[in-house]
This record gives C-alpha cells, sequence and structure tokens, in this order.
C-alpha cells in the first residue's frame, strides 16, 4: 500500500497528535517514514539569497528532527529526516515529489476565519497541488 510516508513535523505539541497515528499506519504498511520540517523565520526565508548562518530556531528545529527520528528508530521504524527553509508548502511538495513519497502526513489546527487565511494555506496549497493521498490529523487544541 504505501512505502514511503512524508510526515510534515511543524516542531508543536501538534506533532505529539499526529506522530501515534502515523506509527500505527507504518506498522501496518512496512512504511518508512520521512521526517520534515520546515523553519520559516526571517534568516531561514533569506539565508540561501542572503549567505546568512543556521538561526538558533533552525539549529533548534535540526536537533527537534533528529531526536524525533531517533526515538522512530528506537520502536523499529526505518526513517530519514530533511530540514527545509522557507514557504513549508513548497518544500512539502517538492520533498515528496522528490522523494517518491506516497503519502504526505500533516496536523489541521482548526482555524477559523481569519485565522484560516493566515494558517491554513499550507494545507490549502499542498491538497490542491499534489498527486498523492494526504492524511490530516486534527491537532488537539493547545
Amino acid at each position: 500500500m504505501f512505502k514511503k510516508i512524508l510526515i510534515a513535523l511543524d516542531h508543536s505539541r501538534s506533532d505529539m497528535a499526529l506522530l501515534p497515528r502515523v506509527k500505527e499506519l507504518c506498522r501496518l504498511t512496512q512504511a518508512q517514514i520521512l521526517l520534515l520540517h520546515v523553519s520559516t523565520g526571517w534568516k531561514a526565508h533569506w539565508q540561501r539569497d542572503l549567505n546568512l548562518t543556521d538561526s538558533e530556531e533552525m539549529e533548534e528545529d535540526r536537533a527537534y528532527l533528529a531526536k524525533v527520528a531517533d526515538e522512530l528508530r528506537l520502536e523499529g521504524f526505518q526513517v530519514d529526516s530533511r530540514h527545509s527553509t522557507g514557504n513549508p508548502a513548497d518544500a512539502i511538495l517538492r520533498t515528496a515529489r522528490e522523494e517518491h513519497c506516497d503519502l504526505i502526513a500533516m496536523t489541521t489546527h482548526g482555524h477559523r476565519w481569519l485565522s484560516d487565511l493566515l494558517h491554513g494555506t499550507t494545507i490549502t496549497r499542498v491538497r490542491h497541488e499534489t498527486e498523492v493521498p494526504i492524511f490530516l490529523v486534527k491537532a488537539k487544541p493547545t
């Protein structure tokens, strides 16, 4: 069924709602896991263009990815991870395509009204532009 599942992590408590569900699916399908986090701060956005060093946010994000990957490996999962910068939708779509993922797993935060316009754009864009299925898990309220 699924061979490689991209898990888009946002380095928040929302990930704790997503990971258990995707782990269940991976156990059933024997799928590999590809973790992805996209740093979105100012420095992350402009790093390539301005030849900037990593920000504290980016260093923390890489450490978080490594920690989650190590925890999943200890549970017996086959895991790889990628860190990206800039626009999350662009990075998710590009990574899923380049890595031949056949499912994208993400959390939805259940925003309303104006907040949907600001925060819901990543999922909206991914769901309209990807050619693979998307597995959405509603994040628990913070």
